[in-house]
């Protein structure tokens, strides 16, 4: 079992709409028993929080349901126990060295897989954009899994 974790700085925004953005490409593939799939934040300050509600309407509109997710903070124990763990940007990847020091390799950019590796899914807590966030994130998700999928 591959063991997936999606972060963004409060996880209540991307990494959680990733989680469910995943978690349905991956039922609807047929391989839930091969992953394990959560989401966290690099950031303490929204922990306990539900998904902000213009990301929770992203997903509703795409018949995902993210309502009982709660934010919560990645931690040392999170470094060492999943496979993959996937920023959404590079401030993700810096607050991460600030707090950790180095990372290890599976730590990587959401488009790691891609054939833009380097790109970052906007932030729609300051673009206000979330329908462009999920867009980019499904995008991202699916590109994931196909690469996945040939390693699986």
């Amino acid at each position: 079992m591959l063991k997936i974790l999606f972060v963004c700085h409060g996880n209540i925004c991307r990494s959680p709409m990733a989680e469910f953005i995943f978690k349905d490409l991956v039922a609807k593939a047929g391989l839930n028993s091969k992953f394990k799939i959560a989401s966290a934040a690099v950031s303490a300050e929204e922990e306990g929080n539900p998904v902000y509600p213009p990301a929770q309407k992203q997903l509703l509109a795409h018949g995902l349901d993210g309502s009982g997710k709660r934010a919560r903070c990645l931690n040392l124990t999170d470094l060492q126990d999943w496979d993959l763990i996937l920023v959404m940007d590079h401030s993700n990847l810096s607050y991460l060295t600030a707090r950790f020091g180095p990372l290890p390799d599976k730590v990587k950019l959401l488009y790691a897989f891609s054939s833009t590796p380097d790109f970052e899914v906007d932030d729609p807590w300051y673009s206000h954009d979330f329908k462009r966030a999920y867009q980019e994130i499904a995008q991202g998700c699916q590109q994931l899994l196909a690469v996945l999928q040939g390693k699986i």
